[in-house]
């Protein structure tokens, strides 16, 4: 009946999973030559409260658990190294546990959600006069008449601002400013 729980709580009905999943926390938790009980159960809750819903949820949880003990070992070893090299060492092996492990939170979320990203915008104001756009916005590319140069820009919403020059023709473009500034 425990194994049938366990089961539930690793998001499988297959006790073959089971079994091989619990087999393989064991052999991740083997340290000088025998296997570390707590460390098993240990992994084995974290697999459970991941709520995995599926096998590959559970797989994912169990190498997140077990990136997790072998982080944590590696911190003792990095405060307890007595030389500089082996504390340059646990610090290096510590650091890429760490990235990978969060390498995984976000492998799971993306999973999750089908790898769909979810924007909500919680407050938006528009002032009196103003105006907003909701949806997708695309900026087409500025069509050229048939001598090559760009068309007319498009008319400003406040006609009293000075519209920015074309820069189509490099040459004219600097005598225009030139223009302006005498």
């Amino acid at each position: 009946m425990g194994f049938v729980l366990l089961s539930q709580a690793f998001g499988t009905a297959d006790l073959d999973f089971t079994s091989g999943l619990i087999e393989q926390l064991v052999r991740a938790s083997i340290k000088e030559g025998k296997y570390d009980e707590n460390a098993v159960n240990f992994m084995a809750s974290v697999i459970k409260s991941v709520k995995p819903r599926d096998e590959l949820e559970a797989m994912l949880a169990a190498q997140m658990a077990a990136v997790h003990v072998a982080a944590m070992r590696l911190a003792n070893c990095l405060a307890n190294g007595e030389t500089i090299q082996q504390q340059d060492s646990a610090e290096r092996a510590f650091n890429k546990l760490t990235r990978t492990f969060a390498m995984q939170m976000e492998a799971l979320k993306r999973y999750r959600t089908g790898g769909e990203q979810k924007v909500t915008v919680q407050h938006v104001s528009v002032s009196d006069g103003g105006q907003a756009i909701v949806g997708n916005v695309t900026q087409a590319p500025a069509k050229t008449a048939a001598n090559g140069s760009a068309s007319t820009p498009p008319a400003l919403a406040q006609p009293s601002i000075e519209p920015m020059p074309v820069l189509s023709d490099p040459i004219r473009a600097p005598q225009r400013a030139e223009r302006r500034k005498k």
